[in-house]
């Protein structure tokens, strides 16, 4: 407001009229007037207070037509309240990748493909195949997609794939370098 609105202590010239509570009421609306005009969202402020009955030092004891945390609730929730109080959260989204593995990247992939690790978001992946292995690093990026939508973003930030192992011809603790089993036979 500019100062040739205003005259002395009292209230500017266009609320000359109102005395009291209107005063009060006119100069709000004015001012949401002005914020809603910048493009601010404008509440009602807060609602009052429940009236207590005298006496009872409760406010109601039904929960009334919308849900409260006294009603029902699912296994499925309140074990997702539990783990995220007692900070398990990223512990079962973590094992949810190997529970719900075959849900999570399709039958056909579960068949050939198991996880064996996560550790620090590294998800370690053993195919049946090298074949199997090869097809898997070339979706790698589709199936990181997959787990980050059924478990959450950052619970695997990588795969690492590996396929099957040749057998190993090393015995004992003690090892010396050369060309292997090959040179004992002839």
């Amino acid at each position: 407001m500019s100062d040739g609105d205003r005259d002395g202590d009292g209230p500017p010239a266009h609320l000359s009229g109102f005395k009291g509570m209107d005063l009060v009421r006119r100069t709000l609306e004015e001012a949401r007037g002005a914020a809603r005009s910048q493009g601010k969202d404008v509440g009602r402020g807060r609602t009052s207070p429940a009236r207590r009955v005298p006496g009872t030092g409760r406010r109601r004891s039904w929960s009334g037509p919308g849900p409260d945390s006294r009603d029902p609730q699912t296994l499925g929730a309140a074990t997702r309240d539990l783990a995220r109080t007692r900070g398990w959260s990223a512990r079962v989204a973590e094992g949810a990748v190997f529970g719900q593995w075959s849900t999570v990247v399709g039958d056909q992939i579960a068949e050939h493909a198991t996880p064996t690790s996560l550790r620090e978001g590294v998800l370690t992946v053993a195919a049946e195949s090298t074949a199997w292995a090869t097809q898997l690093r070339m979706v790698q990026s589709q199936l990181l997609a997959k787990i980050a939508a059924a478990v959450g973003d950052g619970v695997v930030t990588s795969l690492k794939i590996t396929g099957p192992t040749a057998p190993s011809w090393r015995k004992g603790r003690y090892h010396i370098a050369g060309r292997g089993p090959r040179d004992t036979y002839g």
